[in-house]
């Protein structure tokens, strides 16, 4: 299969009356959530489809869940995913990188320069982390000051270092702007090392620096860190200093307009964009994110390009992996209409974060989403949060619940 996408991108260039005569080709850039969740989604609804995903690690480390391995509630061999369940279904899971996406002629170039030709091109390539957006803040400052922002060696570094920590120690934890991947992913990590520091170094302090005023889930966030973590969380907001405007590694010291504070471990997360292979196919604006059509996922600024996921620029839908699994198979429906000469149906499209505060203490929030003035714009009414004032036994319902999730989406996306 793989050799007649090669050969199919040869046929591009001879002309549409060539093209017409192969079998639709769609080729997909990235194995995360929202890639691997399309392949299987388009090739279900239609198998008759020559589909190639292009992702050159032979397994892909997920995020969600990632904050207990930090917290040493859960092993990092639980965030690992294979293949072989794509392959299976009759996908061929290409172990190279893209390196090049020639639009006009409809083909992808590969690191060992093979070319892949395409009907359609989804590329889901995640983020990137913006390591010029921070002074002092670069790849190798991160080994220092571990973002852990993309789940793996990152993870464990953070759980290292949080190891190694004497007990009386302060973590700080800096927050960057919208927007970013997983808006309450912070603030479930800052919970979760709270929960190791209450039961292993007791005398630890979190502080959390954040370049916002408001996030996702707060009320519910700090009524749990109330109840749970009573003095040993301390979130500091935009307007009373909480931006951090430049790092200095060696010393693990944080400044912000306000001051500074010197972490005995300083965990950065710095400011995102769209994947590298967004800027190389064209499809990333000057934000660093990818304009699309809200109902079909094809980029405004490449045609025949789709792109789904973190890297897209989705109105009010945030960039979580529920996200993600949601657009892909929105987008593989509008792939096979588009294919077939048909009008993609308007999507309507689900988002459910849960966020752990302990391992019996989950909290949740929900949204549905449809196109609107060039947008996914959320449905009013149709979403909600857990409630503020639930028992114990409704946290503990969550947390199962988000686990649960997770057994879900991993089986959707990898098999």
């Amino acid at each position: 299969m793989l050799a007649g996408l090669a050969a199919g991108a040869g046929a591009a260039l001879a002309g549409p009356a060539v093209l017409a005569q192969a079998a639709p080709r769609v080729v997909v850039i990235g194995g995360g959530f929202a890639g691997a969740s399309f392949a299987r989604a388009v090739k279900r609804q239609d198998p008759q489809l020559a589909v190639a995903l292009i992702e050159p690690s032979a397994r892909y480390t997920a995020c969600p869940l990632s904050n207990s391995v930090i917290a040493g509630l859960r092993g990092m061999s639980a965030q690992h995913f294979g293949y072989a369940g794509i392959e299976a279904e009759g996908i061929t899971h290409v172990p190279q990188r893209a390196v090049r996406v020639e639009a006009e002629q409809r083909r992808v170039v590969l690191a060992d320069d093979v070319a892949l030709g395409y009907d359609r091109l989804v590329v889901a390539p995640g983020v990137d982390m913006r390591f010029d957006a921070l002074p002092g803040y670069d790849a190798a400052a991160a080994e220092q000051m571990p973002h852990a922002w993309k789940a793996g060696e990152q993870t464990l570094l953070l759980r290292r270092q949080l190891e190694a920590m004497g007990d009386g120690g302060l973590v700080v934890l800096s927050v960057p702007a919208n927007p970013f991947r997983c808006p309450p992913g912070p603030y479930e990590r800052a919970s979760l090392i709270a929960h190791y520091l209450k039961a292993q170094k007791p005398r630890s302090k979190l502080l959390i620096l954040d370049a916002k005023d408001a996030f996702s889930k707060q009320r519910l966030f700090e009524a749990g860190w109330a109840a749970l973590y009573p003095g040993m969380i301390e979130w500091v907001g935009l307007s009373f200093g909480g931006t951090v405007t430049e790092v200095d590694a060696a010393t693990r010291t944080l400044r912000t307009e306000f001051g500074e504070h010197r972490a005995a471990v300083a965990n950065v997360i710095p400011p995102q964009r769209a994947g590298a292979i967004a800027d190389i196919a064209g499809v990333a604006d000057r934000t660093g994110w990818c304009p699309i059509d809200p109902a079909t996922f094809e980029s405004r600024l490449v045609p025949g390009v789709h792109v789904i996921g973190d890297a897209a620029i989705g109105g009010a839908m945030p960039k979580s992996a529920f996200t993600a699994n949601a657009q892909a198979k929105a987008c593989a429906s509008a792939v096979i209409a588009l294919l077939r000469g048909g009008v993609p149906d308007a999507p309507k499209l689900i988002n459910t974060c849960y966020s752990l505060l302990a391992p019996d203490y989950g909290i949740s929030i929900a949204g549905v989403y449809s196109p609107q003035n060039g947008l996914l714009a959320e449905v009013e009414g149709a979403g909600g949060t857990s409630p503020l004032d639930a028992p114990p036994v409704v946290r503990a319902e969550e947390a199962a619940l988000g686990e649960a999730w997770f057994g879900t989406i991993t089986e959707e996306a990898f098999g």
